[in-house]
């Protein structure tokens, strides 16, 4: 599934940037950057569809950076959820997945080149001073923000160096002006550098920071397009600035908006699945939770079903609307079922036969899955529902009592063991069942239903399913007859 599938740290940034031969900026790049900290959720999903999609749209390439520096929360099941995630989807990336934490050294040298132009700086603010400062600042009604005691300017007479405090790195931000960018999705967004303090790019033990790291990363990967929710609005002003300083040229950003859950709230886990995994899990076919993500938030006129190579195709970031979409699990479903009827039978039957093992169940050769299957399909919303379905047809159906009691009367026995009867001494298809049954039905005066239903109930457990006749034939001669003189001793 992965293109190169590159582990080890790239090269020296100018390095890489400048004299490596296999980028240019002129190609387009995009990433999938998440965090390992929790599994790969919905809007984790959708980001890295839109991310994929506008890469192959535009013959660029996709890359997968897995920002792993928040040690504590950082875990190795989160990755290989995250991985699983994208695999499932079938979201190839053409790099990666590249670990921030391997990449150490180069953020540690990129840093020392700032504090030697002047564009970082040391400053030995105690937490304790900051934390005063904070509250001072908070009951005087200001912005908490850092007031720029280490901050070197010309003519400023630093304070002495305090006895053992570790400094951290601040990156020293423009005071003047304002940050601007043409957000592809929110459109211009104008920031004064007046409203940012300079920000720690390295804590005291030395290690950098998330902003810090991403902005190196997309530097040195060549990123054109960045795209990602809008929870990352508030450190774009702060990457460009940080971009700008290193010279390097600043892609362009698309912050897509949050995703509501079908009660309009923001989408959480009480709505649903943790993990896209939870969806495979659920019963959703892949194909179907990636028709539903493409729509959630970008539209290609009133075209609701399409498969990824047509989606690749029509996907612009013009087409996204900066608003909130909102999850519909009713319409995720619709598209579930449609597309469990269009799948081959071929997967489907590989499917459902592990979802039946989960069951309990070893799916035998008579009768032959793949003619269940397209009995069963065109009724099922997803693949747990379509094995609970058929699970009748590989063991001893579970009877529901209140069908029994309402269909398996003592007035419709005699007439099902007449049926019976005439069952075992016709050619084994589903017209002949059909015609059986009719001779039955008509010889007693009876309507259609009135056999049909107990049968059902003798041979699924239920009141519902599919036309009867064809439930028999498939079901097989010796085992129909089987279920229904259990009812008739």
């Amino acid at each position: 599934m992965h293109g190169n599938n590159q582990n080890q740290p790239l090269n020296g940034m100018l390095e890489y940037c400048f004299f490596n031969p296999f980028i240019s900026f002129m190609i387009v790049r995009t990433r999938f950057a998440p965090s390992p900290t929790g599994f790969l959720h919905i809007g984790g999903a959708r980001t890295a569809l839109f991310s994929w999609a506008y890469a192959k749209k535009n013959a660029g390439q996709f890359i997968l950076r897995i920002e792993d520096t928040d040690v504590e929360r950082s875990t190795p099941e989160a990755v290989q959820a995250i991985l699983d995630g994208m695999h499932w989807l079938g979201l190839d990336y053409d790099e990666g997945p590249f670990y921030q934490m391997q990449r150490m050294d180069t953020y540690k040298k990129v840093i020392q080149s700032m504090l030697d132009i002047g564009t970082a700086y040391y400053c030995y603010s105690s937490k304790e001073e900051l934390e005063s400062l904070r509250e001072s600042q908070m009951q005087q009604g200001l912005k908490p923000r850092y007031d720029g005691k280490w901050r070197p300017e010309s003519g400023k007479t630093l304070p002495v160096i305090p006895v053992g405090i570790s400094p951290v790195v601040r990156f020293k931000n423009s005071q003047i002006g304002v940050v601007a960018w043409d957000d592809l999705v929110k459109g211009r967004i104008e920031i004064a550098n007046s409203e940012l303090d300079d920000l720690i790019i390295a804590r005291a033990d030395g290690t950098p920071t998330y902003n810090f790291c991403v902005v190196v990363d997309d530097f040195e990967m060549g990123i054109t397009q960045v795209i990602r929710g809008d929870d990352h609005v508030n450190n774009t002003p702060r990457q460009i600035n940080m971009l700008n300083a290193l010279g390097a040229t600043v892609p362009q950003y698309a912050h897509l908006s949050m995703i509501l859950g079908d009660d309009g709230q923001k989408l959480s886990k009480r709505h649903g699945a943790v993990s896209v995994m939870q969806y495979h899990e659920d019963g959703y076919l892949k194909e179907a939770v990636l028709n539903y993500l493409a729509r959630l938030g970008w539209s290609h006129g009133d075209a609701e079903i399409f498969n990824m190579q047509q989606f690749c195709e029509w996907f612009d970031l013009d087409h996204i609307t900066p608003s909130a979409a909102q999850f519909n699990t009713e319409k995720l479903n619709w598209l579930n079922a449609h597309y469990i009827k269009e799948a081959s039978l071929d997967s489907l039957e590989i499917d459902i036969t592990n979802r039946l093992a989960k069951l309990g169940l070893t799916v035998s050769a008579n009768p032959e899955l793949k003619l269940v299957l397209s009995l069963y399909r065109e009724r099922a919303n997803n693949l747990n529902q379509l094995a609970s379905d058929i699970a009748y047809f590989y063991m001893p159906a579970q009877t529901n009592p209140a069908d029994a009691e309402k269909h398996i009367t003592a007035e419709i026995l005699p007439v099902i063991k007449a049926l019976s009867q005439k069952l075992a001494a016709i050619d084994w298809r589903a017209e002949a069942i059909h015609d059986a049954i009719n001779t039955v039905v008509a010889e007693n005066q009876l309507k259609f239903p009135k056999v049909a239903m107990p049968l059902r109930v003798m041979l699924t457990g239920i009141a519902q399913s599919p036309s009867i006749d064809q439930v028999m034939a498939i079901l097989g001669q010796k085992e129909t007859l089987f279920r229904i003189h259990k009812y008739l001793i």
